[in-house]
C-alpha cells in the first residue's frame, strides 16, 4: 500500500494485521468501516482476513516478514 502524500509504501506489524482482522470479524462495524477507521483500503482487509484463514489451516505463521 503506497502512502500518497509520500509515495512510499507502507508497511504494517502482524500484531496490526491481526487486531484489523479481528476487529472485523465482530461485526460491529462492516469491513469498510474498519478499514477507513484504520486508514487502509478495504480490499487490503480482505486480503488479511483471506491470508489468516489460510494461515490457520495450514499451519503457517501469519505475514512472516512483514
Amino acid at each position: 500500500m503506497l502512502d500518497r502524500m509520500s509515495g512510499k509504501r507502507r508497511r504494517f506489524t502482524r500484531e496490526f494485521k491481526e487486531e484489523a482482522v479481528r476487529l472485523a470479524d465482530r461485526g460491529v462495524k462492516s469491513i469498510r468501516e474498519v478499514a477507513e477507521d484504520l486508514g487502509i483500503h478495504e480490499t487490503v482487509l480482505k486480503r488479511w482476513r483471506r491470508e489468516l484463514q489460510m494461515s490457520k489451516e495450514s499451519g503457517t505463521r501469519f505475514a512472516p516478514g512483514n
